[in-house]
C-alpha cells in the first residue's frame, strides 16, 4: 500500500492534443513517456522518484489500453537490464531508480547496454538523490554517464523542459545508438505547472512483434571481439551523431544578452536556483530576464565543443555551476578553451561550495563573489546582501543551543522495529555490547539515540554479509540486521546465501514490515496483502530455509519485547554453528494507520461500535525516572511536571498521537521499570451494555477515590 494514491491524478494521462495538462513533475514524466510512444517501463522505488512509481503503479490500466508493458522490478539491476529489450529491436523503453545508489546496483547491466548500444530509444529516469535531504552518500551520477558513455540530460525545473527532455531523450538514443539518463531531483519531481499536452502514442513496435519476430545479431552482443569494435563505435559513429543531433535540436539554452565580459554556465538542474539568486542580485526580474549571458545545459554530457568556445571566447570570465564533486564540467571546459588557445577565466569551486546542495543563498554568494572579482560594476545597484551573523551571534540563540537537545530522526509513533532494538538493548545489558552491521532502511535509524545500535551500512540487503569477515572464533557473535526490502533486493543471494555457504557463525535478524516501507510502503514479495497484479505473500522464512539455513525462528509480533529478547539471547548463546537467522514480523504502523483509520471512521460514522486503544501513565504510580522513554523513544512519550510538591523530577506522559501499539507498556514490563501505564478503550457507538459497565465502574472507582482521600484506605507493602 503507497503512502499516497494518484488515481485521481493518472486520469489526467488521457489528455489529447491541446488540452493543458496541470500537475507535478512526476505526473509530467508519465505522460511524457505516453506521449513518446513508449513500448515498456519498469523501475524500482527510492525518493525522489518513489512517487512517480506510485504513478505508474496507479496507471497501469491507461498504459494497457495504449499496449505498454509496466512491472515494478526486484532491483535497479532488474530494471537496467529490462532495458535489453531496446538492443535489437526498435522498442522505446525507460526505467527509473534512485541514484546514486540504484545506479551502483544497475551498472554492470548500464556498462553493458551501453557498450553494444540500442536500437530503440533507451531512457534512464534518475532521481538525484543530493543535498541536506538526501538519505544517501552524496556522490554524483555524472560519473557512471562519463565511464560507460551513456548521455546525460539534466533539464530546467519546469514542466515543459521536463517533458521535451523525456520525448527528444529517445529521439537521441535511437539518432545515437546510445542509452540515456534523464536526471531530476527532489525540486523538479515535485514542482509543479503546466504544459499543452499531445495526444498519447501507441508503441510503433510492440512487444508482442518482437516475441515473434525474434532478431539476432553478434556484433551487439558484449563478448571479444565485439565489444572491442563497440568502444570504436563509440568514439567513431555514436559520440559525433549525437554531437550533430543536440547542435541540431538546440537542446542547450542560451539566454541574456549575446555577449558580454562575464558569463554563466549552469546545468538545467540548478537554472531556478540561480535565477532567484541573480534576481536577488538584481542582475534579473521575475520573467527570467538576465543582463548576464547565461547558458544552460540540459544536456550535461556531452559537452558540445563548439558551443563551449563560442559562448566563452571574448569573455573576461565564466563561472560554471555545477552541484557536487569532482568539478567535471570545469575541467572539461577548461580543456576545451585551452586546446583552442581562448584564455577565458574558468571559474567554479573557487567561489561556490565543492559539495552540497546549491540552494539559492549559496548560489547568491558565490556568485556575487564571481562578479566581485571579474566585474564589480555589474553590482553597483545590488541590495544588500541578507547575513544571518546576527542572529547567530545572538547570545540567546547560542544559549538554546545548550539547554535544547538534538533531535535526530528516528522511528515512527508506534513503529514495529522500536521494541526490537528495545530487547537488543535489554540483550546488550546481559550478554554485552556486540557487533551490529546495520543496512538501508527504516531499521537503520536504529543508530541513533536512544538504542545508539550499529557500526557500518554498506549497501541495501548487505548488512550480513558486511558481517563477514567476523566469521571468527571468539567470545561474542556478530549481530546484522536487514530488512524485508533490501532481503529480496539483494540480501537473499547476497547476505544470506553467502552466510550458509560459509557456514558464517551469526545472527541474522531480517526487519519484516509487510512492506518496502522506507521508500513510500510499496509491496514487495513478502507482503501480506492480496495484490491482483502481483505475487505476495511469499514466505521470507521459506526462503532461507530453501537455500540450505536451519537454525530459523519467526516471531510475528515484534511488540513481544519478552519473546523477543528470549530469542536473541537463544541465537547469540546457543552452541549450534552456522547463521542464525530472526524474522522479525509485524506491519508498518504507518501502513497500517493509513489502511485502518479511513475504515475505522467509516465505521463509527455508520454507527457501529467501535474501540480504539490508548495508552497513558497513572501520575501518582510513575517515579519520574524516565527509563520507559530511554528504552522506548517514542515520539508520544514525553514528560510533564506533577503538582505534587514533594517531587523535582517531571512525570512520564503519553500525547494524543499515541496510536496505540503498547510498546512502552512492554519494554516497562520487559525491563521490570514500573507498572504505571495503564490502557484505555475508548468505544464509540456505545451499546446498552457499555453505558451500564461505564456507570458501575465509574461507581466503584469512586467510591474507592473518595474513601482513599477520607483516610479509610491504607495501603501496605
Amino acid at each position: 500500500m503507497a503512502e499516497r494514491s494518484f488515481a485521481r491524478e493518472v486520469e489526467d494521462l488521457r489528455l489529447g492534443d491541446g488540452h493543458i495538462f496541470r500537475g507535478e513533475g512526476i505526473l509530467a514524466i508519465s505522460k511524457a513517456l505516453l506521449q513518446s510512444g513508449v513500448s515498456y517501463v519498469g523501475g524500482y522505488q527510492g525518493s525522489p522518484i518513489s512517487h512517480l512509481m506510485d504513478v505508474l503503479v496507479d496507471a497501469k490500466d491507461v498504459m494497457e489500453d495504449l499496449g505498454v508493458h509496466f512491472e515494478s522490478s526486484a532491483s535497479e539491476a532488474a530494471a537496467a537490464a529490462m532495458l535489453s529489450a531496446s538492443v535489437m529491436y526498435p522498442l522505446r523503453g525507460a526505467v527509473t531508480w534512485k541514484s546514486t545508489a540504484g545506479t551502483n546496483v544497475a551498472s554492470d547491466a548500464l556498462s553493458n547496454l551501453s557498450s553494444g548500444g540500442v536500437t530503440g530509444g533507451a531512457l534512464v529516469i534518475i532521481g538525484e538523490d543530493y543535498g541536506e535531504g538526501s538519505s544517501i552518500m552524496q556522490e554524483r551520477s555524472y560519473a557512471f554517464a562519463m565511464k560507460s558513455q551513456i548521455w546525460l540530460l539534466n533539464p530546467r525545473p519546469n514542466l515543459p523542459s521536463i517533458v521535451e527532455a523525456v520525448e527528444v531523450g529517445f529521439e537521441l538514443s535511437e539518432a545515437s545508438n546510445t542509452p540515456v539518463m534523464l536526471q531530476v531531483g527532489i525540486r523538479s519531481c515535485h514542482v509543479h505547472g503546466q504544459f499543452t499536452a499531445k495526444n498519447n502514442k501507441r508503441p510503433a513496435y510492440t512487444l508482442k512483434q518482437a516475441l515473434e519476430n525474434p532478431v539476432r545479431d553478434v556484433n551487439r552482443i558484449v563478448l571479444p571481439p565485439a565489444s572491442f569494435h563497440h568502444e570504436k563505435q563509440k568514439h567513431e559513429k555514436r559520440w559525433p551523431a549525437a554531437v550533430e543531433f543536440i547542435k541540431s535540436r538546440r537542446l542547450n539554452e542560451f539566454f541574456g544578452p549575446s555577449d558580454g565580459e562575464v558569463g554563466i554556465i549552469m546545468v538545467g538542474g540548478v537554472y531556478n536556483g540561480v535565477m532567484r539568486a541573480l534576481q536577488q542580485l538584481g542582475l534579473a526580474d521575475v520573467y527570467g530576464n538576465s543582463v548576464i549571458p547565461l547558458c544552460v545545459l540540459n544536456v550535461a554530457y556531452p559537452l558540445i565543443d563548439d558551443q563551449m568556445a563560442e559562448f566563452c571566447a571574448n569573455k573576461k570570465a565564466v563561472l560554471i555551476i555545477e552541484e557536487g564533486a569532482p568539478e567535471y564540467i570545469e575541467q572539461s571546459l577548461n580543456t576545451i578553451l585551452r586546446r583552442r588557445d581562448i584564455q577565458t577565466m574558468v571559474t567554479g569551486k573557487g567561489v561556490l561550495p565543492m559539495g552540497g546542495e546549491y540552494t539559492p543563498p549559496v548560489l547568491m554568494n558565490g556568485i556575487n563573489a564571481f562578479l566581485e572579482s571579474y566585474q564589480p560594476l555589474l553590482l553597483r545597484n545590488r541590495p544588500p546582501l541578507p547575513d544571518a551573523t546576527p542572529v547567530l551571534a545572538d547570545p540567546r540563540v547560542r544559549a538554546l543551543a545548550d539547554v535544547v537537545p538534538a533531535r535526530p530522526a528516528g522511528f515512527c509513533i508506534g513503529c514495529p522495529e522500536r521494541p526490537i532494538f528495545a530487547a537488543m538493548k535489554l540483550v546488550e545489558k546481559e550478554l554485552g555490547e556486540h557487533h551490529v552491521s546495520a543496512d538501508i532502511g527504516c531499521h537503520l535509524f536504529s543508530i541513533l539515540p536512544p538504542f545508539n545500535i550499529g557500526s557500518t551500512t554498506m549497501g541495501y540487503g548487505l548488512g550480513p554479509a558486511s558481517a563477514s569477515a567476523f566469521n571468527v572464533d571468539a567470545g561474542k557473535r556478530s549481530i546484522s540486521v536487514m530488512g524485508d526490502g533490501g532481503f529480496w533486493h539483494n540480501g537473499l543471494a547476497s547476505s544470506v546465501g553467502n552466510a550458509v555457504f560459509n557456514k558464517h557463525d551469526g545472527v541474522i535478524l531480517v526487519v519484516d514490515n509487510y512492506y518496502s516501507a522506507a521508500t513510500g510502503g510499496q509491496d514487495l514479495l513478502s507482503s501480506r496483502a492480496l495484490n491482483s497484479r502481483r505475487k505476495t505473500n511469499n514466505s521470507i522464512v521459506n526462503a532461507v530455509r530453501g537455500i540450505g539455513a536451519t537454525w530459523v525462528r519467526q516471531i510475528d509480533w515484534t511488540y513481544d519485547v519478552v519473546k523477543m529478547r528470549a530469542t536473541l539471547r537463544e541465537a547469540l548463546t546457543t552452541k549450534e554453528k552456522g547463521p542464525k537467522i530472526i524474522v522479525a514480523s509485524s506491519e508498518c504502523m504507518l501502513n497500517k494507520q493509513r489502511r485502518v483509520k479511513p475504515q475505522f471512521a467509516i465505521d463509527v460514522k455508520a454507527g457501529r461500535r467501535m474501540v480504539k486503544e490508548r495508552f497513558g501513565v497513572d501520575e501518582e504510580v510513575c517515579t519520574g525516572d524516565h527509563a520507559c522513554i530511554r528504552l522506548s523513544g517514542c515520539p508520544s512519550l514525553s514528560v510533564k511536571h506533577t503538582e505534587d510538591p514533594l517531587r523535582d523530577d517531571p512525570v512520564a506522559a503519553i500525547d494524543n498521537s499515541c496510536v496505540g501499539c503498547g510498546n512502552c507498556g512492554e519494554v516497562s514490563e520487559a525491563a521490570v521499570l514500573c507498572p504505571s501505564f495503564y490502557r484505555a478503550d475508548i468505544i464509540h457507538n456505545p451499546t446498552g451494555w457499555d453505558r451500564f459497565l461505564y456507570r458501575i465502574r465509574s461507581a466503584v472507582i469512586g467510591w474507592m477515590q473518595g474513601r482513599r482521600r477520607g483516610g479509610r484506605i491504607v495501603f501496605v507493602d
